[in-house]
């Protein structure tokens, strides 16, 4: 009875209802475009980073990610790869070489990273051809050609066609030199990276360094980003046993994973000003209607309605608008949503744990769904609570004596 009653008031009251429904609305929709804008924004950031650096998860001997070594590689890689390739999740991996280095191109030298690629694999995994911005990238054939980052072209002073000679530390304890021609010089979006990344064919890199068929790191890229722990799962049991350690991308780029999540803990505390925002608005507005209808409220006491009942009535009114609020605003933030998903906005370049981030895309996503409609639902309950209990407790002769 008391719903029934709560519907009635709530459609009898219709310019106070329809001022309730409008602020719940506009706060939920709000709330909905804002989780969405905060996933699919991060989710695009954390998609480039992931198919662009690291992947979505890495495999190293144990230890190798904590102290990197020339020493720790991965034996027999090619088996532990086909592993890989037979897993459901799994979308693709390349096999990586690292080591430090000094090169020099005339009398220009400096430090460098050498990577050592296969670079059929790396296209596959990590798009590397498409960063190439000036010559060409790597052949499947060890055939003595570099790539090197731009900045470190810059330090060096090379271009195109130069002969860069490296000298580096081998496996075998014996000094590791050779020259190669530059083919091409890549960008990565990564500018810090890129002054001292030197890409070799992986089979040249095993030759200078003394390290024929043996690899440090296998970079995989899952088929989808949400994929990625259960990838990580089903490979741990696969290659257990071979002395492996494999970590998804928020253990590999841990200060990149952080510098995300404190700005998505920023996010939330907008979220909570907006819903804070709403709350108040709602609770002025159900105060204002409690205060109109002193009267009534001190009518329905008289002919022996209970305090409890006028409590839940107030309650049940404002929850019933919350309710209708919740099913527009969902549909309006629903729409909010599909749209930025498909035209982002587009921004100032800014650098994000060295990544270049121009656009803010929206992602309709289950949170964007529930979380603003649960918080919404909370905040009209608590809200509802006050004016409630003012209502329960009007006495009633002095109440009916008010025009």
């Amino acid at each position: 009875m008391i719903l029934n009653l709560a519907i009635r008031n709530v459609f009898r009251q219709k310019r106070r209802s329809l001022l309730t429904i409008l602020t719940m609305v506009g706060g939920l929709a709000l709330a909905a475009v804002t989780v969405g804008w905060v996933d699919g924004s991060y989710n695009y950031l954390i998609n480039i980073f992931t198919r662009n650096i690291t992947g979505h998860l890495q495999v190293h001997a144990y230890g190798y990610l904590d102290r990197p070594s020339l020493y720790k590689t991965i034996d027999d890689y090619e088996s532990v790869g086909r592993i890989i390739e037979q897993d459901k999740y799994a979308h693709s991996w390349a096999p990586r070489l690292y080591a430090a280095g000094l090169a020099s191109v005339g009398e220009k030298s400096t430090a460098v990273e050498i990577i050592g690629i296969q670079p059929t694999r790396e296209q596959a995994t990590l798009g590397f051809s498409a960063r190439v911005k000036q010559g060409q990238a790597l052949t499947d054939e060890p055939d003595g050609e570099a790539v090197i980052g731009k900045g470190l072209s810059v330090i060096l002073k090379a271009g195109l066609d130069s002969t860069i000679v490296i000298v580096s530390q081998a496996a075998d304890g014996s000094i590791a030199n050779d020259r190669f021609r530059i083919c091409g010089i890549i960008e990565t979006g990564d500018e810090q990276a890129d002054r001292m990344a030197l890409y070799l064919n992986i089979g040249d890199a095993q030759r200078l360094l003394a390290l024929e068929g043996k690899t440090h790191q296998l970079v995989v890229v899952a088929k989808k980003l949400e994929q990625t722990e259960r990838l990580v799962n089903d490979l741990r049991r696969g290659l257990n046993g071979r002395g492996l350690d494999i970590q998804p991308w928020q253990v590999v780029a841990r200060a990149f994973y952080q510098s995300m999540e404190a700005d998505k803990r920023g996010h939330n505390i907008m979220l909570l000003v907006i819903m804070l925002i709403v709350a108040v608005g709602v609770l002025n507005t159900v105060l204002m209607s409690v205060l109109e209808r002193t009267r009534e409220y001190g009518v329905l006491r008289a002919v022996g309605t209970r305090p409890g009942q006028i409590f839940r009535l107030v309650v049940a009114e404002v929850m019933v608008l919350a309710l209708i609020s919740i099913v527009l605003g969902t549909l309006l933030g629903l729409a909010g949503n599909w749209v930025m998903s498909l035209r982002g906005i587009k921004f100032p370049p800014t650098d994000i744990g060295g990544i270049t981030f121009d656009t803010m895309k929206g992602e309709v996503t289950a949170k964007s769904v529930y979380y603003p409609a649960l918080l919404v639902l909370l905040a009209s309950f608590l809200v509802s609570i006050f004016p409630a209990r003012r209502a329960a407790r009007i006495e009633p002769a002095k109440a009916m004596r008010i025009h």
